[in-house]
């Protein structure tokens, strides 16, 4: 397969060149997400911590299928609805579902940025 064609940066006055699929250069491409990061809470203060660890191994044991493709192991519990920082539906285990690393990746990408979406207006 033949590589991309090198463009220069979408970043405004950057003159690199780069081919990368989102058209920014490696430098301006980890500003962005680090935009994104400073504004973000660490994942202890998201309600990730040892007792999410705990219910997420017990979880996956009951679960062990990906719930979307069905034919790989789970290894993420997902919030089906985003929680946004409302703990009740954290904690809502109807809320939750086992997928594999893979169908996690591109239903939290398709929600909340990748593939085109920027995850800075949502």
């Amino acid at each position: 397969m033949p590589n991309r064609i090198k463009r220069e940066c979408r970043k405004l006055g950057c003159l690199s060149l780069t081919d990368n699929a989102n058209g920014y250069c490696d430098k301006h491409q980890q500003e962005k997400f680090m935009r994104y990061d400073r504004y973000r809470k660490s994942a202890a203060q998201r309600g990730y911590n040892a007792r999410w660890q705990r219910y997420r191994k017990i979880f996956l044991q009951r679960h062990p299928i990906c719930a979307n493709c069905r034919n790989a192991p789970a290894s993420v519990v997902d919030h089906i609805k985003p929680h946004k920082g409302d703990y009740d539906l954290f904690w809502d285990e109807a809320n939750h579902q086992a997928l594999c690393k893979r169908c996690h990746d591109i239903k939290t990408a398709t929600e909340d940025g990748g593939f085109g979406n920027d995850i800075l207006k949502k």
